[in-house]
């Protein structure tokens, strides 16, 4: 009798528990409201309304792409709309409202908030952000209830749509892939799933998974141009101490959701490959810094959802480092195909996620090692979250320190470029024509008479005498004397140093250009940057 009064007592302590922790995930952040088949309706309306925002207005195809896409919404409601009244079915909405959605929402909005006061554009873009999450609160619903009665609503979409645009949008002319883009990650969480953990849950992080499936066939169909990929990518470093922004705010995320050691393990992997090919070649791997300021941000804001990453520490170890190894080895490999390099840390989470759970599998055997068992238990003590980010920090500091995130970096300075030309380093030709186009892209005259001289001798570069005589024609528009005598001749080639203006642009170090530097500080910050007659003279 006694085992038996144990056991009934046992089970009805689990039940206790159990309903005290059901409790606990539904309140205070959770309730159900009934009938909510008109809300995706306000929401399609609310997108018809931005219809008559002036930038959507007075574009034909956003007019289209905005329109179509409300059309589709509505008629997909009426038909779940009949089903529900032909079946008598009562759709319902869950309200759930989860940390990780609403902390990390308020920490990308920070982002762009703070990007977007230094690059305009990004402000320019918020009604077609706004539009983007109309979109995606209906669509997501409408596809639950086209499945089941009840929709489990919240922040759950403002990660999704907010850490999609921080990496890529489509240009106006071709908006409606943006909608299509968003409809893809939905989808993708709803259908592309598997069994982890006695549980079937989605295998991709959701804006990953269409980041990589629309970066793949973007590269395909060399259809770069028609987003705003590059620019997104090199734009984020003109908001000053970008470096210490994105670190500080991933505190805030490492700190909420324990993802410390991926994020953490991932940036010492990429500081660590990228210095020892320094050591190597003498020259830096990612041109201009360490880690891109667009890896950094992915870092913390992309890799590191926890519903598609290993839970045990050591599994956010490796998870980290193969998300580092995996960044390093696309950025050269997109290089050696004449690929956009920024499609490497887009790429690298959808082919992470789909490791998981090998990981698991991997931890599983491995932690059958006594002092491997030992130091994992270690690992996930309580407390072990915040030496993890005391450990961060002192590697972000000394990152700092060695140059590698904000301020001056040796790949800012072109003259360092076209030495490692001329004595042979690894790609250093490849990265010299590399910067000198999109100096000379961004209007400074001396990069395009650099870049014709080239063309002409053929040593760096195969000759092409038309290519030549149009970076010729540029720097001569742009008043730049030797690209008008070069224009002249035709057999030989003239140069100068570059001008005032011109030095604007080739010290900025990634960030906005020195129009309002006296010329006193140029020429110092000349001399700092290798331009040997900037030292002791007078820029003309």
């Amino acid at each position: 009798m006694t085992p038996a009064r144990h056991h009934t007592r046992s089970t009805s302590r689990r039940t206790r528990t159990s309903r005290v922790t059901s409790a606990k995930e539904q309140s205070p952040h959770s309730a159900t409201t009934r009938s909510g088949i008109a809300v995706p309706f306000g929401l399609t309306v609310a997108l018809v309304l931005l219809l008559f925002v002036p930038r959507v207005h007075a574009n034909t195809t956003l007019t289209i792409s905005f329109g179509g896409t409300a059309l589709a919404l509505f008629l997909w409601q009426a038909n779940i709309l009949a089903r529900a009244k032909r079946n008598r079915i009562v759709h319902s909405l869950k309200v759930v409202l989860r940390p990780q959605h609403y902390v990390q929402a308020a920490v990308q909005l920070s982002v762009f908030l703070y990007w977007g006061w230094y690059w305009r554009p990004v402000y320019d873009h918020a009604s077609l952000l706004l539009a983007q999450l109309l979109f995606a609160y209906a669509f997501d619903m409408l596809l639950a209830w086209s499945r089941r009665a009840q929709y489990t609503v919240g922040f759950g979409p403002f990660p999704i749509i907010f850490s999609t645009n921080l990496f890529l949008w489509f240009r106006d002319d071709w908006f409606f892939l943006q909608f299509l883009m968003i409809a893809v990650g939905f989808l993708g969480k709803e259908y592309v799933r598997w069994l982890r953990e006695g549980r079937y849950v989605h295998i991709f992080n959701p804006s990953a998974f269409s980041l990589g499936l629309f970066s793949l066939v973007l590269i395909a169909t060399s259809s770069t141009h028609l987003t705003w990929g590059e620019e997104i990518a090199t734009t984020l470093s003109l908001a000053p101490h970008i470096y210490l922004f994105l670190f500080l705010a991933g505190l805030i995320v490492m700190y909420c959701f324990e993802i410390t050691l991926v994020a953490g393990v991932a940036a010492m992997m990429l500081f660590g490959l990228s210095a020892v090919y320094a050591a190597a070649t003498g020259v830096p791997y990612f041109i201009d810094s360490e880690i891109p300021t667009a890896v950094f941000l992915g870092l913390h804001l992309l890799v590191t959802d926890p519903s598609t990453s290993p839970r045990t520490q050591l599994g956010k170890i490796l998870f980290g480092m193969i998300y580092g190894l995996g960044v390093f080895w696309l950025y050269a490999l997109l290089g050696s195909l004449g690929v956009p390099t920024f499609y490497d840390k887009l790429l690298a989470v959808p082919l992470l996620n789909l490791s998981v759970r090998w990981i698991d599998r991997l931890v599983a055997v491995v932690q059958l090692n006594r002092a491997v068992s030992i130091l994992n238990g270690q690992l996930i003590h309580s407390n072990t979250n915040v030496p993890h980010i005391a450990v961060w920090v002192v590697m972000f500091i000394a990152m700092t320190a060695l140059g590698a995130t904000d301020g001056r970096h040796r790949g800012d300075s072109v003259p360092f470029w076209d030495r490692a030309c001329l004595e042979g380093r690894r790609n250093a030709c490849t990265q010299l024509l590399q910067i000198e186009a999109s100096y000379c892209a961004d209007a400074s005259a001396w990069s395009c008479n650099e870049l014709g001289r080239h063309y002409v001798d053929g040593k760096i570069v195969q000759a092409d005498k038309e290519l030549a005589l149009e970076f010729f024609g540029r720097a001569c528009e742009l008043r730049f004397q030797p690209a008008c005598l070069n224009l002249l001749t035709r057999t030989s080639t003239f140069q100068a140093d570059p001008k005032s203006l011109d030095l604007r642009l080739l010290l900025r170090e990634g960030g906005p250009n020195l129009l309002d530097m006296p010329e006193d500080k140029l020429q110092i910050r000349a001399c700092e940057h290798a331009w040997d007659f900037a030292c002791g003279e007078d820029l003309q």
